[in-house]
């Protein structure tokens, strides 16, 4: 990637639950250039999954996503996250159960949080949901990058069984939702 191409590339950071789940569904968007793993919105720094995962930490688990707003905007992206968990569950997704599991969206800019704002509002009004959103809208802060092991989990472990018989079912359906915004084979 040349400097000019990086300089016009955004960042987003969504929590929607276990982040395995979460990066391999932005993974798969056209526009997006990379999703990575790890915690944010926590006091200690650089903290362990092994930390997280106790709950103690404040952080969530949420996915740093770098992208091209010429191919993916951050509407569409908004869309993929209300869309890809259930945005009313308090500290809960499935089975996964902790603030390190909240629904949260960490906010890069003004425009960001607007549109966060905005959208949350809209669903709520809409009644898109049974229950009200509790999605967290917060600044970004210092994201720490997850242990190597958890980067492109699913696509390293297919086969493994919270990959098989929880995030590939996901990633099927999130797939047929999104099929206009999907990479190509080439791009995959």
């Amino acid at each position: 990637m040349t400097t000019d191409q990086a300089e016009n590339l955004e960042k987003a950071t969504f929590g929607t639950g276990c982040f395995w789940c979460t990066e391999a569904l932005y993974e798969s968007l056209d526009g997006v250039i990379d999703a990575v793993s790890g915690y944010e919105g926590g006091q200690k720094p650089n903290p362990t999954y092994n930390e997280v995962c106790t709950g103690t930490t404040g952080h969530a688990e949420c996915v740093e996503v770098l992208y091209d707003p010429k191919k993916i905007t951050y509407q569409e992206l908004l869309e993929a996250f209300f869309r890809s968990h259930d945005p009313t569950t308090l500290n809960r997704q499935g089975a996964d159960v902790g603030t390190q599991y909240r629904s949260v969206i960490f906010y890069h800019n003004d425009e960001q949080k607007r549109l966060a704002e905005t959208a949350k509002l809209e669903l709520d009004k809409a009644g898109a949901y049974t229950n009200p959103i509790v999605t967290e809208i917060s600044p970004a802060e210092t994201f720490y990058t997850a242990e190597a092991y958890h980067q492109s989990y699913f696509a390293k472990n297919p086969n493994q069984g919270y990959c098989a018989f929880v995030i590939a079912p996901k990633l099927d359906k999130f797939k047929k939702v999104f099929k206009e915004k999907l990479k190509s084979a080439e791009q995959v």
